[in-house]
């Protein structure tokens, strides 16, 4: 089977959603079965959250430094201040990502809204 094979409407939805499940769903469950029997505090833990907290770091930054859509009208320097701004709030809130978030995306839509009157 290919993407292409079909030509119903529902086939490429079919195809990725498969695709993906099958392409996570493994490790998901490995991880699941060894993640019981390692240690919060073996070498090897310690390297996975590094490498996930890594990979999200670059994901952020490429948003930011790189941005599409709507978000590529904005100045760099807005979209760094915005970032700056969740972050702090995330500190200074008790450590709740949700109140980052809320922050960093407010700051950003009033910097949008405000950008044509500048």
């Amino acid at each position: 089977m290919t993407f292409t094979a079909l030509d119903a409407w529902w086939w490429p939805y079919l195809f990725i959603l498969i695709g993906g499940w099958l392409a996570t769903d493994f490790w998901r469950f490995l991880g699941v079965y060894l993640g019981g029997r390692i240690s919060e505090d073996s070498d090897l833990l310690v390297l996975v959250r590094c490498i996930a907290t890594g990979l999200v770091a670059a994901v952020i930054a490429n948003l930011i430094v790189f941005p599409t859509g709507a978000l590529a009208t904005t100045p760099l320097l807005l979209r760094i201040f915005a970032a700056g701004a969740g972050f702090l709030a995330y500190l200074v809130g008790g450590q709740r990502v949700t109140v980052g978030i809320v922050v960093g995306e407010a700051v950003l839509g009033l910097g949008m809204l405000a950008m044509p009157v500048l």
